[in-house]
């Protein structure tokens, strides 16, 4: 079957591939366990020269790179170029942390000697999505191969010249052949894969189903996982906020990427004396966004990456209109070439309407009316994700007291939610499990191995 590139500012393919066959695949899969057996002895100091060198081709060619991102799913193009910049911040970051982070740990016991080692476990399979088409990739790639682990990267399908970009990066670096391989299938071929002996665990950023689709496989035969899945994200606006300030990040909260990231702000629970100012400024700024081609840098909104996600989301907002949700701007797919859709807010948005149920990925935001501190909380919690989350208010220390009650990986007072290499990102409840980045990223593909002696 083939896979192919479709420009989603115009609904015209621009290139297409052939899926590989199961022989080619389990070829790949030989080939990358033999690399495993020679990469996993390489000292961390040339391992860390390989991975600098990475980040130095990002950086040297991030307006190619970043013209890819875009013409393959749209993102704005100056947000394009910035994701392949922070490629290149993560691998400089493991480059730098890797060996401190898994040096091994002296512990005293009723041993002579006793430590603790963090040894790599093999073929990691990455399961990756089209909105961040790099970023995804080099969060998991450069930590897991620092680690000592080989890579085998099953891309999202609408995304093959990323996938091959990747590959390309790390074999210029001069990482040894096949310790970093593109796998150009189905989403259909991918079982077979985990049921490999030689692939030891696998990391997925995706939908819902994906992920419990794909921990269902590993669990029948007992493989790590690390699933990063959806996303609601509240913007909690509390009563002494800045508003002006909220209101400007809310809007880029909502808006980075075309709407369509995990971790975007996309529920706004603003507190009952503070809803209408914020309401209304909301809906002046989201008026004034520009929306336009991806590949211009003046362009704030480019289209959604496909046709069938275009009219999902499309479907979500008409059966969020049925059930009592007021359409404030927007509403509807543009009159236009390519896969757009208007910025868009919704208000008087309910429990059991889908917008307040179901994820909402795209430039629709929902705005919902909290009595209280208390009351904004209890509807932050109430949602099947617990990703990340923003708090806004002028009193600090209560923010602390009421970040600890919010049911999310990662709270960011008076900002945006972003990830950082330097820190654990990754959710709880539906947004799945495990973490990624930080040394605790590094940590969940390694055996964590004791080490006694007498």
């Amino acid at each position: 079957m083939a896979i192919q590139t479709i420009n989603p500012a115009t609904g015209k393919v621009v290139k297409t591939f052939d899926s590989l066959t199961t022989s080619q695949v389990n070829e790949k899969i030989d080939q990358t366990h033999e690399a495993f057996l020679e990469w996993r002895n390489v000292s961390f100091a040339s391992k860390s020269e390989l991975m600098k060198k990475a980040a130095g081709i990002l950086r040297d060619r991030k307006n190619e790179f970043g013209k890819i991102l875009t013409l393959e799913m749209g993102k704005p193009i100056v947000q394009a170029i910035a994701e392949v910049e922070k490629c290149a911040l993560a691998c400089d970051y493991y480059a730098d942390n890797a060996e401190i982070i898994l040096n091994e740990e002296i512990v005293s016991t009723d041993a002579s000697e006793s430590y603790v080692r963090f040894d790599p476990l093999g073929i990691i399979l990455a399961i990756m999505p089209w909105n961040f088409p790099f970023w995804q990739v080099f969060r998991f790639a450069a930590p897991a191969l620092m680690a000592g682990n080989v890579c085998l990267l099953k891309h999202a399908s609408n995304v093959p010249m990323s996938a091959m970009a990747i590959e390309e990066i790390f074999m210029q670096a001069g990482f040894p052949q096949s310790t970093f391989q593109t796998l150009l299938i189905e989403s259909s071929a991918v079982e077979e894969i985990l049921n490999n002996s030689k692939v030891k665990a696998t990391t997925l950023t995706g939908s819902e189903p994906a992920g419990k689709k794909v921990a269902e496989t590993c669990g029948k035969v007992l493989k790590k996982t690390v699933l990063e899945l959806g996303g609601s994200d509240p913007f909690i606006i509390l009563e002494d906020a800045d508003v002006d300030a909220a209101v400007k990040t809310a809007l880029t909260a909502r808006l980075i990427n075309n709407g369509q990231s995990c971790i975007a702000a996309k529920r706004f629970i603003v507190v009952d004396n503070t809803y209408d100012e914020f309401e209304r400024k909301f809906v002046e700024l989201m008026k004034k966004v520009k929306v336009g081609d991806p590949m211009n840098t003046e362009t704030e909104l480019g289209p959604i990456a496909r046709e069938d996600l275009l009219l999902e989301l499309e479907d979500q907002v008409k059966r969020s209109v049925k059930k009592e949700a007021k359409v404030l701007c927007g509403g509807k797919r543009m009159d236009r070439e390519g896969y757009y859709f208007e910025p868009t807010i919704l208000a008087n948005v309910l429990p059991e309407t889908p917008a307040y149920e179901e994820e909402i990925f795209g430039p629709v935001a929902i705005l919902i009316k909290a009595k209280d501190e208390t009351d904004a909380i209890r509807i932050a919690n109430d949602s099947p994700y617990g990703l990340g989350a923003s708090l806004w208010t002028s009193n600090i220390e209560r923010a602390k007291m009421l970040a600890v009650k919010i049911e999310s990986g990662a709270v960011f007072i008076n900002g945006m939610v972003k990830s950082d290499p330097r820190l654990p990102f990754g959710g709880i409840k539906n947004s799945g499990y495990g973490r990624e980045l930080s040394h605790y990223g590094i940590k969940e593909f390694v055996n964590i191995k004791t080490v006694w002696i007498k």
